[in-house]
């Protein structure tokens, strides 16, 4: 088989065979890691009306996942701790690799493709030395993992490309060890931050919020270099400070919000397309906050059971629950759809 695909990779590339497309697997909008009614665990294509467009078993419980840019590939992570990422043809289900996080690291859930597609970066951590590292991935090679670099921080989660090729990293501060499972083993002294740096893990820029405790966890970057972050309070949930940030390199964080309102928790947080709005979801408390990016003000709140997917849509947002919903805002709450599935933390639009 490998040397079945090798050999239509090299047709493809000399032209004879036109490349593969994502309309090829049924032109997903959007792909989510879900849990069906049996306990399995998949990953779902979803079209722009919330209609499913594939589905494909995953070895594990996923949390987000990755779209190559060109190709209907996607590359499915586990949930913390796990060591499993899966890349999926997402027209039949093939696995063309998978990942495994090289001896004494583990993944962290995310990760982001560069413009071409030829390289594939991960969260990862270090749990021996508690340190945050950064994968580096041949997509050209099968997946081949060419290096790694110091994510500049400790528990690296959400990992974006930003508009100038360079990356945006959000250590969340907080120390692990599979040992211990997902115990938290230095809340007394973490230091979170938001770090920018090159493809070669040079460190370009680095912010830290305020208040330590404010975990960056989650971030979507708009067109204009505007990078969004989303932070959970590791404290008590009733005093949590402004939990949704907007920041561009060069200058302070401004902060919206109030984090007790979301139960010091959000779990996902997206642009609009146009970038004048940000949303942020708290699974915890069941809200999707809506705000002006403009003014920073609140323009709508959307209130549903453990809701945490968030993507853009046509004019507002999408949004997935654990209770297995697809929703949209707009001019009011509208429900696209609703599935036999638990949908897991993030809705990753293509």
């Amino acid at each position: 088989m490998a040397s079945r695909r090798g050999f239509l990779a090299g047709l493809i590339a000399a032209g004879v065979f036109p490349a593969p497309t994502w309309a090829d697997a049924g032109a997903p909008k959007y792909i989510s890691a879900a849990r069906t009614a049996d306990g399995a665990y998949v990953l779902v294509g979803v079209s722009m009306e919330g209609t499913e467009t594939f589905r494909l078993p995953l070895p594990g419980r996923g949390h987000a996942a990755t779209a190559h840019p060109r190709l209907p590939h996607a590359v499915a992570f586990a949930r913390r701790p796990g060591r499993f990422a899966v890349v999926l043809d997402c027209r039949d289900g093939t696995t063309l690799a998978t990942l495994d996080s090289p001896v004494g690291l583990h993944f962290y859930g995310h990760g982001t493709y560069d413009a071409s597609g030829g390289l594939l970066f991960t969260t990862e951590n270090d749990f021996e030395n508690g340190q945050g590292r950064i994968g580096v991935w041949d997509v050209t090679k099968g997946y081949k993992r060419i290096g790694e670099f110091s994510s500049q921080g400790i528990g690296p989660h959400d990992i974006r490309l930003m508009p100038d090729d360079t990356l945006v990293i959000a250590n969340g501060g907080i120390d692990t060890h599979p040992e211990t499972g997902r115990q938290k083993l230095n809340l007394a002294t973490m230091q979170p931050n938001l770090s920018y740096v090159t493809q070669n893990g040079e460190l370009l820029d680095q912010i830290m919020p305020s208040q330590h405790h404010a975990s960056i966890r989650h971030l979507s970057v708009h067109s204009d270099g505007t990078v969004a972050v989303g932070m959970q309070w590791q404290g008590d949930t009733s005093r949590a400070p402004a939990l949704i940030g907007l920041h561009k390199r060069g200058r302070e964080m401004a902060l919206l919000g109030a984090g007790d309102v979301l139960d010091g928790y959000v779990g996902s947080i997206a642009f609009s397309n146009d970038g004048t709005q940000v949303a942020a979801t708290s699974p915890r408390s069941g809200q999707m906050q809506i705000f002006s990016t403009r003014d920073r003000t609140l323009i709508q709140t959307l209130t549903q059971p453990d809701i945490c997917g968030a993507a853009p849509f046509t004019a507002g947002f999408i949004a997935t629950t654990g209770q297995g919903q697809i929703l949209s805002s707009g001019k009011g709450t509208r429900e696209l759809n609703t599935f036999d599935l638990a949908w897991d933390n993030h809705l990753v639009p293509l």
